[in-house]
C-alpha cells in the first residue's frame, strides 16, 4: 500500500510538472492561433502519436467502447474538448500565473465538493481546512489583498473562463474512476483523445471561417508538438495512473502544485511579475496541500 501511494505521488508530480507548461504556452502563442483550433491541433497530434500503439487493441475492445458511448462522450467532452479550450480562451485575457493559480486550485475544490454531493464521500476536517486555505489563496490573488475588492468582488472574463476549465477537469477526474473494465490506459487515452478531436473539429472550422488566423512558425508547431506529446500523452498517462493509486480527490489536490511551477516558468520565460501576492497565494496553496495529504489515509477515494 505504501509503495502504491509513493508511486501515485511521483506520477502526479510528473504530470503536474509537465502540465505547468500548458499555461505558459496558452499565454505565449495566444496571438498566433485561435483557442479552439489550438485545442484541435493538440489532441489530433496526441491521437496520431498513440495511433500505432493502440489501434489493434482498440479494435479488440471496440464492443466495450461502443456499449459505453455515453461515458466516453462525457469524459471526452469535459477532459479533452472543454477543459483545455477554456484554458486557451482564458489565455487571451489573463496572465499565465493567474491562470495557473485560479484554474488548478479551483479544480480540486470542485472535485471534493462533487465527490461529497454525488459520491457521498465524507469530508474530514483536514480536507475542509485544505479547501479553505486554497480558497483563501484564490481570493487573495483575485482581490489583490483588498477588503474593498473582496466586498465588491468582480471576476474578469479570463477568471470566469479559467474557473470553467477547473470545473470541467474536476468532472473529468471523477469520471476517470468509472473507466470501463477491460480498457487499457493507452486505449482509454486514444479513445477520449480521438473523440475529443472529433468534438472540436466543427467548432474549429467555424472559428476559422469567422476570421480566426493561424500564423505558422517553427515556434508554434514546436509548442503544439510539446502539447501533443508532453501535456497530453505523457501527463494524462501519469495522471490517470495516479488516480488509480490514490483516488480522484487525493490526486486532484496535487494539481495545486501546477501554479508554483507555472509561476516560476512565467517569471523566467514570459518576464511576468511575481509579487508578494503571488508568493503568499502560492504559500497558502502549498499549506493546504500539505495539510490534506499529511492527514489523509492512503486509500482509493
Amino acid at each position: 500500500m505504501k509503495q502504491t501511494a509513493t508511486a501515485g505521488i511521483l506520477l502526479a508530480l510528473i504530470a503536474t510538472l509537465i502540465w505547468s507548461g500548458n499555461f505558459i504556452i496558452a499565454r505565449a502563442i495566444y496571438a498566433d492561433i485561435p483557442p479552439i483550433t489550438l485545442s484541435l491541433f493538440r489532441w489530433a497530434t496526441a491521437s496520431l502519436i498513440l495511433l500505432p500503439f493502440s489501434i489493434r487493441k482498440t479494435k479488440t475492445v471496440w464492443p466495450i467502447i461502443r456499449s459505453n458511448g455515453g461515458y466516453f462522450f462525457w469524459t471526452s467532452l469535459t477532459g479533452i474538448a472543454l477543459f483545455n479550450t477554456f484554458v486557451y480562451v482564458a489565455g487571451h485575457y489573463t496572465t499565465a500565473t493567474n491562470m495557473a493559480l485560479i484554474g488548478t486550485t479551483s479544480s480540486p475544490i470542485f472535485a471534493m465538493l462533487m465527490a461529497a454531493v454525488f459520491l457521498k464521500e465524507a469530508l474530514s476536517w483536514q480536507r475542509i481546512l485544505g479547501v479553505l486555505l486554497c480558497i483563501s489563496g484564490i481570493l487573495l490573488l483575485i482581490t489583490k489583498a483588498s477588503w474593498y475588492n473582496l466586498l465588491h468582488i468582480h471576476f474578469s472574463i479570463g477568471d470566469v473562463w479559467i474557473l470553467l476549465a477547473g470545473l470541467s477537469f474536476a468532472i473529468y477526474n471523477l469520471l476517470v474512476r468509472r473507466k470501463p473494465a477491460g480498457i487499457s490506459p493507452i486505449v482509454f487515452l486514444f479513445t477520449i483523445f480521438s473523440f475529443g478531436t472529433l468534438l472540436l473539429l466543427p467548432f474549429s472550422l467555424l472559428e476559422l471561417q469567422q476570421g480566426g488566423v493561424v500564423i505558422s512558425s517553427w515556434k508554434l508547431w514546436g509548442m503544439i508538438a510539446y502539447l501533443g506529446l508532453g501535456t497530453s500523452v505523457i501527463s494524462f498517462l501519469c495522471w490517470n495512473a495516479a488516480i488509480e493509486r490514490l483516488g480522484a480527490v487525493r490526486t486532484a489536490l496535487f494539481g495545486n502544485l501546477i501554479p508554483i511551477f507555472s509561476s516560476i516558468e512565467a517569471l523566467i520565460l514570459l518576464k511576468e511579475s511575481f509579487t508578494w501576492l503571488h508568493a503568499t497565494s502560492a504559500a497558502l496553496v502549498l499549506m493546504g496541500l500539505f495539510i490534506a495529504n499529511n492527514f489523509f489515509k492512503v486509500k482509493r477515494a
